[in-house]
């Protein structure tokens, strides 16, 4: 009868000590190692510091100098560009195409040539060239006007173009500066060692800051430069048709011989013709 009991009575008192006993070690058992850990690790972790825009030129080292004179030739260009190029009336100027006409409605070819000298525009100086060679023919006449087209677009395109050499040249100088810098930290890291890798990759995002500049200038060179470029393409091509509309019934058999312009012809018959010309003459 007592043996009855007693299992149950040793089976009560075996979980009463279990749980003081899991209690206790519940109480006095150490805190988890990462959670433990978690504050010193936050404590290492280095804060993230804000630079302003002049301390993040001032990282790229002196290869930031080029660059910065790259991006003011980029903005000159670039408005240069926007005056001259995309402004078509300047270029085509509804007066000067108005007079011209009106002088052709006269028939006063002379008075024309004088507008277009004392009218200068893209227009007027390649409308000055076909009438200068009015009286060598239509096909002469065209070729001064093709030449003069040419060298007009020249002109624009000569400033354009180097929009493209700026686009092409800042990636490469800020590339340059980067690898300076890449030397010149890994060449720390081979005398100091290692030490903290943060350091390291620091000062690699620090190198990187003068290819973004380059990268910065090259592209809206590049878009400047191609904008611009398909611009004064369509203002010669409008030049062209303009020119054409106003040449249209230019009466170049009645103009045969003439000479309108006022530059000095210099090719005259060869020596030993002239006096055969003239004797034909007397």
């Amino acid at each position: 009868m007592k043996h009855r009991f007693l299992f149950p009575l040793l089976a009560c008192i075996a979980l009463v000590c279990g749980g003081t006993i899991a209690a206790i070690a519940q109480e006095t058992k150490p805190a988890d190692p990462a959670a433990a850990a978690a504050p010193a690790a936050a404590a290492d972790v280095p804060k993230t510091v804000e630079l302003t825009l002049m301390q993040q030129i001032k990282l790229g080292g002196w290869i930031m100098i080029p660059i910065f004179a790259c991006s003011v030739a980029t903005l000159y260009l670039l408005v240069d560009g926007l005056i001259r190029i995309t402004n078509k009336k300047k270029s085509i100027p509804d007066a000067h195409v108005t007079g011209l006409k009106n002088l052709f409605r006269t028939g006063d070819y002379v008075g024309a040539y004088k507008f277009c000298k004392n009218n200068p525009s893209p227009f007027t100086n390649v409308a000055r060239a076909a009438l200068s060679m009015v009286g060598e023919g239509k096909s002469a006449a065209e070729e001064a006007a093709a030449a003069e087209i040419a060298k007009e677009n020249a002109q624009m395109q000569y400033f354009i173009s180097y929009l493209s050499v700026i686009g092409v040249c800042t990636p490469m100088i800020g590339l340059l500066g980067t690898v300076f810098g890449m030397i010149s930290a890994f060449a720390t890291l081979g005398t100091s060692g290692i030490g903290d890798p943060s350091k390291l990759s620091e000062a690699i995002g620090h190198v990187l800051v003068a290819t973004a500049a380059g990268l910065l200038i090259a592209i809206p060179a590049f878009f400047g430069y191609y904008w611009l470029r398909n611009r004064s393409a369509k203002i010669v091509h409008d030049l062209q048709d303009t020119l054409g509309t106003v040449f249209k019934k230019m009466p170049y058999e009645h103009l045969a011989g003439a000479h309108l312009g006022d530059e000095e012809l210099y090719a005259a018959l060869p020596n030993w013709v002239q006096p055969a010309a003239a004797e034909a003459q007397a």
